[in-house]
């Protein structure tokens, strides 16, 4: 009886090769590369193969070999070394390679790993100073002036804390050497399919080598540092000592770094205490302080930490009935005391930092820690002219906020920036945060009204109206302050003068409040805007930074500078990061800007809502007041500087009659005292300008008949041209020049009185 396993092993070694898949593809690719070259040479293929290591094969056919189901078999052994000699030999050779460049590799990754493993860890770099100038080029402030940190062994951080962290920064943390592989690729693909960088995968060692050993410049060759350190943290350290000092190297915002600071700035508790919800909302605030940070978004910080706990419990650290409690729970911060409080500008030295972070794309760490050098547009003097008019117009007593921003119109630059009365009780910067504009937005609308062919003596009646819209289905009806109204026809200059909300809603509906948007979006106003009649009237949020921007615009003849903070940003090295340029675009046609900066005079004349502060200005100045129940603005320029003064409370309060009239005396002791030692001049007149005498009952051309006059200016091609008494209509060559001496029942002197535009503010320069 023959042995079982003998026979296998017979048959193993008398049975054919075990087919390739390499030798299927090549065979039948051969016998046609065979006949292509016998056709080549003119003479048809031979008829038949022969293979004398196949019995019975002796003689086929071509297109046997090729087509019938007896070709697909793949060749033996020794078939393939008779036809294909030298591929075979190079599939030897690349193997040979192949398997040499491998052992090569796994040598050198060895080598390597010993050498770290060999090296000490390098010290810790040292954080430096960056510091922010003004444009003087004095020293304004320091970004970062020393750390603050108390650290604290992983053993008294809250268990809480940990899961939160590991559940959001790094989950996979026990699984893997440094660096998760798996969530490599996963961000490879989020980015690749959204075109941008929306994901990483930075595990928490790799942020560590980055904190301890690092800048943050975004180079490959501080990413290759980056992996070698944290190779060299995950062979020297055990996980227990990697959370560790993680937790204590963290920057948690304002100032803080590591856990246990942060816990008392934000709770007054040591980081042992820390609850569920606090920890969540903790552990967000490292992926953005700026953005996260509960005392500067609490918004975007409840957000996140309830994202934090959905992770904590697919994580399986915490139950469903844990999670909801937390997200329940109100948490109760301490007031914050931010750092460098008591350095200059601390408003705008904040916005100076978000705006390197956000438009300028330098990291957040960079900005802390890199020793950079920040040279900004501040006027030292402009703004503490700034901080002084807030401080003397706010009485002591009051809890009234306020907000000023200050641009120079031709450049953009920012000059001068208030964001509320006391920095050290809270960072929030009111001149970034939106708020109704009310009727000093009403300069849009009538931007939009000129370049849309109305004058400035295009009538309106100042009456209470109804007004219909949207197919007649809806009414809007607009009210003036303390219902008082001229009961006849006003004109355009009439109503800037005197804020008449009819005559804004009446010219809304006539031009179409789609067109008011668009100028809105032109002129800077980015906030959410709906094409509805009570647009007119200022109900759609704005900041004063948006606000002092589009007036800038008005100053600077229709060519708007985006707004500037940051002028140049150098490295610890000094070599320059980042150098600003001129963004100019024009957003008005020049001879329109000017005819609304004459119409905005106005406002400062008698009879205008800014009348009460005329006499605190002593230079040619255009503005617009507004007021609506919460909020109290004043927002003008001169030819040299545009400001947008804000005043009223954050939440939940109305203002009384005495505070809604706070903002005017800011806005005139700031513009007076920021320009002092530079000469008054009057706003530029360009081409395309015209100065009519008009009759203002009417609005005709001033002629004999009429019962009084007064100059006005008006673009070129839209001033009037008959006459309120009928001489002279129909003419171009209307009196260009007040009448003369008698003409009038009136005086020159008493109709100037009752007269505004450039001849009365000019007069009063004149005599200022």
């Amino acid at each position: 009886m023959s042995n079982p396993r003998e026979e296998t092993l017979v048959n193993k070694r008398s049975s054919p090769r075990r087919k390739s898949a390499l030798e299927s593809l090549f065979r039948p690719l051969a016998a046609l590369l065979k006949t292509l070259r016998a056709k080549l040479r003119g003479r048809r293929p031979s008829s038949s193969i022969r293979n004398k290591n196949i019995p019975g094969a002796n003689e086929r056919p071509l297109g046997e070999l090729v087509s019938s189901p007896a070709s697909k078999r793949s060749p033996t052994a020794g078939e393939w070394a008779i036809r294909f000699p030298r591929v075979r030999s190079l599939l030897r050779l690349a193997a040979l390679l192949a398997g040499t460049t491998l052992s090569l590799l796994l040598l050198g990754l060895s080598v390597l790993l010993l050498t770290l493993r060999l090296q000490s860890l390098p010290a810790t770099s040292a954080a430096q100073v960056s510091q922010i100038y003004d444009a003087s080029g004095n020293l304004l402030d320091s970004f970062h002036a020393g750390q603050s940190r108390e650290s604290v062994p992983l053993q008294r951080i809250s268990p809480y804390l940990i899961d939160a962290t590991l559940a959001i920064e790094d989950r996979r943390f026990y699984e893997h050497n440094g660096f998760d592989l798996r969530s490599m690729a996963r961000a490879a693909l989020v980015n690749l399919e959204s075109g941008r960088a929306r994901q990483g995968a930075s595990t928490i060692t790799q942020q560590l080598a980055r904190n301890l050993y690092l800048t943050h410049e975004r180079t490959w060759k501080r990413k290759i540092k980056e992996a070698a350190y944290t190779a060299q943290l995950e062979m020297n350290l055990s996980k227990e000592e990697i959370l560790g000092q993680y937790f204590n190297q963290i920057y948690y915002g304002h100032g803080a770094y590591g856990i246990e600071k942060a816990a008392k700035m934000y709770y007054s508790k040591h980081a042992s205490e820390l609850t569920l919800a606090e920890s969540a909302m903790l552990a967000g605030v490292p992926k953005g302080p700026k953005y996260y940070s509960p005392y500067m978004n609490m918004e975007n910080a409840v957000h996140r930490q309830r994202l934090i706990l959905a992770a904590m419990q697919e994580a399986g650290t915490i139950t469903p009935e844990q999670a909801a409690a937390a997200k329940a729970e109100k948490l109760e911060l301490k007031t914050l005391q931010p750092a460098g409080s008591d350095g200059g500008a601390p408003y705008f030295r904040d916005y100076v930092r978000q705006t390197a972070v956000d438009e300028l794309g330098l990291d957040e760490h960079l900005i802390s820690e890199g020793g950079v050098r920040i040279y900004t547009t501040l006027d030292p003097a402009m703004q503490q002219a700034a901080e002084a008019a807030m401080q003397d117009a706010l009485p002591s007593s009051s809890e009234q906020q306020a907000a000023l921003v200050a641009i120079e119109p031709e450049t953009g630059y920012i000059r001068a920036m208030v964001g509320g009365r006391d920095y050290r009780k809270g960072p929030f910067n009111r001149a970034l945060a939106r708020r109704q504009p009310g009727s000093s937005f009403k300069p849009v609308l009538y931007l939009t009204a000129l370049q849309s062919g109305m004058t400035a003596v295009t009538p309106f009646t100042s009456a209470p109206t109804i007004f219909t819209y949207d197919g007649g289905r809806k009414t809007y009806s607009p009210r003036n302050y303390r219902d008082h109204y001229a009961g006849g026809d006003i004109t355009m200059r009439d109503a800037i003068a005197s804020s008449d909300n009819t005559y804004a809603v009446n010219t809304i509906m006539r031009i179409g409040a789609n067109k008011v948007v668009a100028t809105a979006r032109q002129l800077g106003l980015d906030g959410d805007m709906q094409p509805l009649p009570s647009l007119a009237l200022g109900t759609y949020p704005a900041s004063p930074l948006e606000m002092a921007s589009a007036f800038s615009a008005l100053a600077a003849g229709g060519v708007r500078a985006e707004p500037t903070a940051i002028l140049r940003v150098e490295d610890s090295k000094g070599e320059v990061l980042y150098r600003s340029e001129p963004r100019l675009s024009r957003v008005a046609d020049a001879a329109h800007a000017y005819v609304l900066t004459s119409l905005m005079e106005s406002v400062f004349e008698n009879g205008g809502t800014g009348s009460r502060v005329s006499a605190m200005i002593h230079r040619p100045v255009a503005g617009k007041t507004g007021t609506t129940a919460d909020d109290a603005w004043l927002v003008g320029y001169t030819p040299d500087l545009a400001t947008a003064v804000w005043t009223g409370y954050d939440k939940g309060r109305q203002l009384t009659t005495a505070e809604s009239h706070r903002a005017a005396p800011i806005f005139a002791a700031f513009t007076e005292h920021a320009l002092t030692g530079r000469p008054a001049r009057p706003f530029t007149v360009p081409d395309g300008i015209v100065s009519v005498a008009v009759d203002p009952a009417s609005g005709l051309r001033y002629g004999p008949g009429c019962s009084g006059w007064r100059m006005e200016l008006f673009v070129a091609g839209t001033e009037p041209i008959g006459s309120c008494d009928g001489s002279k209509a129909g003419t171009a060559d209307a009196a260009d020049t007040a009448p003369a001496e008698g003409a009038s029942s009136a005086s020159p002197a008493a109709n100037e009185s009752k007269g505004s535009g450039w001849l009365k503010g000019l007069s009063r320069w004149l005599r200022h």
